[in-house]
């Protein structure tokens, strides 16, 4: 069946559709209470086998996926458990499905323990090497890379895992003391020190360092059993794709900020990933994009309030890690993360609320010098709709407002650039989609009944009907990928940029567990949490899933991030790109002609564009970063490390984010931050090869 977008239910598909982070839903549970855990362990099953859309049974292959899962989250970096500990834990790898039917606990409470026994005996490991000397000459280095690391035979092993551990953490302050308390050049490096001052940093470094690890070693081993068992069962629902996850009881308030899409202060969309907290996304006009270093797939390994040492936030739970990151109003937060390439770098963010104009519909024109044509640019930071009846104010009517007063500047083509643009509105998807095609199907979905609804535009008018293009990476998703899959199925536009989109083509429901609670004597175990459930996939009018795959561009272009396993293809257990039947549609006329010719001489000018060049020298520079896993631990190496990798960052522009000014720390206008885009000044020629204005 054809439904207008004007029938959607609002309210219920744009809280299914955003990419949300895994967080917490109702008030805490601080005691652990076996036979609540055994009723939300039998709710938990049955919800997930009666309604996730894959419809997995729950067997020995979910199990194996499950228990994967679970030994990652309890020591992902091998720095606690053994050979003989894992040997033991394999006992439960086959049985967690038996264990869900029959209402049985043993793993995560053996896990808890054997972690436990691990962290008391790491404690005492790490206050003796703490004690002893570190030599900043000795040439060794460390694997930083867990999947080449295999768990330890004996403490005598993790012991020498962990002097290499505390080495490579004493340097790393060091050389943030260095930073912070000497201070840098006119160039950004270093500034000398004295003997006795380099000892004292040493020293600084080494205390600070401790400190550290002492409080990470203690808040591990003060989680509890509810803890544990709340992590089990979200590896269960992790065994069935990565969107699907339990939700535990925690305060009202987190659920609310996490529901939102951001965290009050930095304004950054995170989700717990292999005991790491990561960046999904950096939402528009927030402190973070602003400050402009944050990225998505950002690692955040430490938490540091202004000045103060910084808390280690590996191992921790999503929400102990936002109640480091949150904060008043114009305080500064100290955030380290792990970038893409593998490097790490401290960002400075002053806590602010979100920028709302910063997030809306963007536009400028470009005029060529050489051929004197104009034409327009558009950016859509995020698919937007105000639903609170406060300002009704929406990404559609924002574009079309824009189309109109480009139309006015008759322009010649438009680029719309999609880049790190996250999601949103599914409406919005299917109506911005509208302004560029007289009528017709947008998006499929389809259940797992196998009912497939095909939501379209019924609106004849067109807004605009140029030439255009769409500029696309790997951070567009969600519902970028439904417009720009539209654009590209009706041959209605081009579409440019990164090797694939995200590839997020799933919709998830959030179902409140207390709800299917109907024993009597049940309600004492309320509240239960929740579960974040894949319920239907996406499918492109052409039938094509968005899922896994993404949109792959007509013409393809250079990006720092290639080589970088990033979207969700790379996800543990990612539901599968398949395809349904075609919708019936009619394509544009004119369509663009001649797609190969415009990718040859794309080609062409990148081969010998300034710009680009850099750009895959960076790339190439950043992949041979993550294939050297192995970590030099002599300073004098780290130190020109830190060089090299300052002046790679100081020629590097986040093309496609939302710039800022270093000078006046202001946010750059729109001409100003899209001035020296190489993929703005690309997406201009390619529009001028399509008009035939380039020889």
């Amino acid at each position: 069946m054809f439904y207008p977008a004007k029938y959607i239910n609002r309210i219920i598909l744009v809280l299914l559709f955003t990419l949300l982070p895994v967080c917490s839903w109702g008030k805490e549970v601080d005691t652990f209470d076996t036979n609540r855990a055994r009723l939300l362990g039998h709710m938990l099953q049955q919800q997930l086998s009666g309604k996730h859309y894959g419809q997995k049974p729950t067997d020995d292959a979910l199990s194996h996926a499950a228990f994967d899962l679970y030994l990652k989250q309890l020591d992902f970096q091998k720095r606690f458990l053994l050979q003989e500990d894992i040997a033991k834990l394999k006992f439960f790898k086959d049985r967690i499905d038996d264990a869900l039917r029959r209402g049985r606990l043993e793993l995560p409470l053996v896990g808890q323990d054997i972690l436990n026994h691990r962290i008391t005996q790491v404690q005492t490991i790490v206050t003796e090497l703490f004690e002893e000397k570190i030599d900043p000459t000795l040439v060794e280095s460390i694997e930083t890379d867990p999947d080449k690391l295999d768990y330890a035979v004996d403490l005598t092993e993790l012991r020498e895992r962990w002097r290499k551990i505390i080495k490579a953490q004493v340097f790393t302050r060091y050389i943030g003391l260095r930073e912070d308390d000497i201070g840098l050049d006119d160039d950004g490096k270093l500034l000398p020190v004295d003997e006795d001052t380099d000892a004292e940093l040493l020293y600084q470094a080494k205390e600070k360092a401790a400190k550290t690890d002492h409080n990470l070693l203690k808040r591990m081993f003060e989680e509890t059993s509810q803890d544990h068992y709340d992590r089990y069962l979200n590896a269960i629902a992790r065994a069935y794709d990565p969107h699907t996850s339990y939700l535990p009881p925690t305060t009202k308030e987190d659920f609310d900020i996490q529901m939102s899409g951001s965290l009050e202060g930095i304004g950054a969309t995170l989700r717990e990933d292999d005991n790491y907290i990561k960046v999904v996304r950096v939402i528009p006009g927030s402190a973070a994009a602003r400050q402009g270093q944050l990225e998505a797939d950002d690692i955040i390994l430490k938490v540091a309030e202004g000045n103060d040492d910084p808390v280690d936030i590996t191992d921790t739970r999503i929400r102990d890690a936002v109640a480091l990151i949150r904060g008043k109003k114009g305080t500064e937060v100290r955030l380290t993360v792990k970038k893409a390439d593998g490097s790490q770098l401290v960002i400075p963010i002053i806590r602010d609320v979100v920028e709302i104009k910063e997030t809306f519909v963007k536009g400028t024109t470009v005029t060529d010098d050489e051929s004197g044509q104009t034409f327009g640019y558009i950016k859509i930071p995020s698919f937007y709709r105000d639903y609170s009846g406060k300002t009704d104010r929406n990404c559609t009517d924002d574009l079309r407002r824009e189309l109109k007063k480009q139309n006015k500047a008759n322009i010649s083509g438009l680029i719309l650039d999609l880049r790190n643009n996250g999601g949103g509105s599914l409406s919005d998807a299917v109506s911005t989609t509208g302004l560029f095609i007289k009528t017709g199907p947008v998006v499929q979905i389809r259940n797992s009944s196998g009912q497939i609804q095909i939501m379209g535009d019924d609106d004849s008018s067109v807004e605009y009907s140029g030439p255009m293009i769409v500029l696309v990476n790997r951070f567009s998703a969600s519902a970028s990928e439904i417009l720009a899959g539209a654009l590209q199925d009706y041959g209605r536009a081009l579409i440019v940029g990164d090797v694939h989109t995200h590839g997020k083509g799933t919709v998830q429901a959030l179902l409140d567990l207390d709800r299917f609670v109907n024993l009597r004597g049940m309600e004492k175990y309320i509240p239960l949490g929740a579960v974040k459930i894949t319920i239907q996939k996406f499918y492109r009018i052409s039938g094509e899933s968005t899922q896994e795959e993404g949109v792959i561009p007509d013409i393809e272009l250079p990006s720092r991030l290639d080589g970088l396993k990033s979207g969700e293809k790379y996800l543990d257990n990612a539901m599968p790109w398949d395809h349904i039947a075609s919708a019936t549609y009619k394509p544009w006329k004119p369509a663009p002609e001649n797609i190969p010719k415009l990718q040859q001489k794309s080609k062409a000018r990148i081969k010998s564009d300034e710009d680009f060049q850099e750009i895959i020298s960076d790339a190439d520079s950043a992949q041979k970063r993550r294939e050297e896993t192995q970590q030099s631990l002599l300073l004098k190496d780290l130190l020109a490390e830190r060089d090299q990798l300052h002046d790679e960052r100081e020629r590097m522009t986040p093309h496609g984010a939302m710039a800022t000014d270093d000078d006046d720390k202001k946010t750059k206008s729109l001409d100003e931050e899209i001035a020296d885009d190489p993929y703005v000044k690309e997406g201009v020629t390619i529009l001028e090869d399509m008009l035939g204005s380039t020889p």
